[in-house]
């Protein structure tokens, strides 16, 4: 056979495999149970001169000779004995069971799965409070606090309510078994261990005495967990000492009311401008008839000037100018004040320069607020209220959940903050952009492992908040010595103002 040949026949064959190898994908599938179970024998019925097996015939008749028996008919699955075939009756037109039962026998090939746009990130939905809290004022001469907690759940419940008191100020008078402790620092806070029964109300009260009388002082109030880490609810009131009534003024004088007196003083500067008129007028006209008395008594005898007259020459007088001193010294002075007023001005700009503001108030959206403790502060997006922060030790930041580093003596500062979204949609924001500041002018971002944590788990930042929605949660930061956080600086996005809250 020639080479060309032997090698078409076995490209041919090659081809001839692929086509087969092609085609098994389509060919029909046969259950695994089908192909296991053997497939029963054909089954004859017995003729009627055929006896069954087994059976002895009558005595004294001659059995009929044994028939050929015929092709079986189409056998037929029954319904009460599934697996034997039973003989059908001749002529009738049997349906294709057992087609169907092979076509259901096959698997289905699994479907695509329908196309579905991803799901959205949703905004993020405050958890149900299960403790609430209300804080209000009283009128009183001394600052007082009516605190109200309540219980919404069906279930009793433990939980530690503290109030912070503004810096400078002390208890003089603390209901229902509470007590008062330092809380670092010049602030005090008054802590109360209840227990809640269901849909339950309990009545706290605290009375304060001010150091400064008249000032308004802020004192947040928080309801924790019984371990005291994790908040239910914050609130925050201001009490403002009573306005005093306003004394009666008696109305003064006509002769000592501004208006009368300007008036008064603006006729008599009428008066004397019209006197001094006057009197100037008056010097005029009697030089000029010492004049022409002159000039009547000289050599044409009285009888008047014969026109044309010949001009007389008039003696030229010398201007009289400033002396040279005091011109000099005019201007030496007019400089000096120019320079002093210059340097008066830049010194001033200056000073009033903040060096240690942080560069909020330059942003693109808002303007940046400052306020102290429990004070709602409102940016562009948020209103963000610190109700509360407390540090641990120095060295017991422990080791992050994500492997990083720790400071040798770091530990960790936990603040209280309630976040309100202000506006008509959902609002995200980022753990990177909240910082705490320290002195110095260091700062450090929100840890996001130990703020989840201290969430349960839950990532705040996660998702968006949805609109008109308000969040109590912990934010932990984890700063590095002795000394604790000065401010706290809180800002919805990175082109937001944000606002700055100063720590006591």
């Amino acid at each position: 056979m020639p080479a060309s040949t032997r090698h078409h026949r076995a490209l041919a064959v090659f081809v001839h495999c692929l086509g087969i190898l092609a085609a098994v994908p389509a060919l029909p599938a046969v259950a695994p149970e089908a192909a296991a179970a053997p497939r029963p024998p054909a089954a004859t019925g017995p003729t009627a001169a055929t006896p069954p097996p087994g059976t002895a015939p009558a005595p004294g008749r001659t059995p009929a000779p044994a028939t050929t028996p015929g092709p079986a008919a189409t056998p037929r699955p029954s319904a009460t004995t599934p697996g034997v075939r039973t003989s059908a009756p001749a002529g009738v037109t049997q349906p294709p069971v057992a087609v169907l039962a092979r076509v259901a026998a096959e698997p289905t090939p699994p479907s695509a799965p329908p196309a579905v746009a991803p799901p959205s990130r949703g905004p993020a939905k405050a958890p149900p409070q299960q403790v609430t809290v209300a804080v209000a004022p009283e009128s009183s001469p001394a600052p007082r606090y009516r605190i109200q907690v309540r219980n919404v759940g069906n279930a009793p419940v433990e939980t530690t309510v503290r109030q912070e008191l503004p810096p400078g100020s002390s208890p003089t008078a603390i209901s229902a078994g509470g007590r008062s402790t330092r809380a670092g620092g010049s602030t005090t806070e008054v802590t109360w261990r209840l227990r809640l029964p269901a849909h339950s109300t309990t009545t706290l009260g605290t009375a304060l005495a001010a150091t400064a009388p008249g000032q308004p002082l802020t004192a947040p109030t928080c309801a924790f967990t019984s371990d005291g880490a994790r908040p239910f609810d914050c609130a925050t009131a201001t009490w403002k000492a009573a306005a005093a009534p306003a004394a009666e003024v008696s109305e003064a004088p006509p002769w000592r009311r501004y208006p009368v007196l300007l008036a008064g003083l603006a006729v008599l500067l009428l008066v004397s401008a019209a006197l001094v008129w006057v009197w100037r007028r008056r010097r005029g006209r009697r030089v000029t008839a010492a004049a022409l008395a002159t000039t009547g008594g000289g050599p044409d005898g009285g009888r008047g000037t014969i026109y044309p007259r010949p001009a007389a020459p008039s003696t030229a007088r010398r201007r009289r100018t400033p002396p040279v001193w005091l011109v000099v010294g005019a201007a030496v002075a007019v400089l000096a004040a120019i320079v002093g007023t210059a340097g008066w001005t830049a010194t001033r700009q200056v000073s009033e320069i903040d060096t240690q503001k942080q560069p909020t108030s330059g942003a693109w959206m808002g303007t940046g607020v400052t306020g102290p403790v429990g004070v709602p502060l409102r940016e562009s997006a948020f209103e963000f209220t610190v109700y509360r922060m407390s540090c641990g030790a120095p060295g017991t930041a422990g080791k992050p959940a994500d492997g990083g580093a720790t400071p040798p003596n770091g530990r960790r500062c936990q603040a209280t903050v309630g976040v309100r979204n202000v506006t008509g949609d959902h609002q995200p924001w980022h753990s990177q952009l909240q910082r705490a500041y320290l002195p110095g002018g260091r700062w450090v971002s929100t840890d996001e492992s130990a703020t989840r944590a201290a969430n349960l788990g839950r990532d705040v930042f996660a998702d968006p908040m949805a609109a008109g929605t308000r969040m109590v949660l912990p934010l932990v930061f984890t700063v590095d010595g002795r000394d604790q956080p000065q401010q706290l600086e809180l800002r919805s996005g990175v082109f937001s103002a944000g606002v700055r809250v100063h720590m006591p």
